[in-house]
């Protein structure tokens, strides 16, 4: 009969539909936890940090790279950065910055201890502001609660002249602190940090 016809065809095709959505579901899991784990990332995980006259400072941060792209200007210009909006200094979780002792961050006191830092790009000048909300990573592309910023200073944009194609974060000792300077395509920022 057709019934039994239809019994003898239908629960092999059951079987092989569940076994061929088996294995696209195993391999969307296998290449969803490859990405997460074990792809090399387009924008690395890294630290800066310096020891100097007894003051630590350590910055915890992503390094995107320019990949052609327009990195800092107008929005109409469809830069990666746009002047006047929230850039996490980095890419992926927030950039922290920690140092062991008081400083003055550009002139301006901050007491030891660790915070997330970002900035504000603009043509001449960038804001770089430090906040007290620590531990930001999945929701690093959201702006920080501006109500936790304890800190907003004004760095002029020192040109360069050779591109630097993956933005860096590197430290430089002088004879009254230390400088945390700054480079991504043709932009150098130039922060001073001494001991209070």
């Amino acid at each position: 009969s057709i019934d039994y016809i239809a019994r003898q065809i239908y629960p092999p095709m059951k079987k092989k539909i569940f076994i061929g959505i088996g294995a696209v579901l195993t391999v969307f899991i296998l290449w969803s936890v490859y990405g997460l784990f074990f792809a090399p990332k387009k924008s690395p995980t890294t630290t800066a940090s310096i020891s100097d006259k007894g003051l630590d400072i350590k910055v915890s941060y992503s390094q995107p790279s320019k990949r052609g792209r327009l990195i800092f200007g107008e929005e109409s210009q469809k830069a990666l950065q746009p002047y006047g909006k929230y850039w996490r200094l980095g890419a992926n979780a927030a950039t922290e910055i920690s140092f062991s002792k008081d400083v003055t961050f550009a002139g301006q006191p901050v007491n030891a201890g660790s915070y997330r830092m970002y900035a504000v790009p603009g043509a001449a000048a960038f804001k770089i502001i430090l906040n007290s909300e620590l531990g930001v990573n999945f929701t690093a592309a959201s702006e920080p609660d501006h109500s936790l910023d304890i800190l907003t200073t004004e760095i002029p944009v020192n040109p360069l002249d050779t591109e630097v194609e993956t933005f860096t974060i590197s430290f430089q000792p002088d004879s009254v602190g230390v400088n945390m300077n700054l480079a991504w395509d043709k932009v150098g920022l130039r922060v001073p940090i001494g001991i209070r």
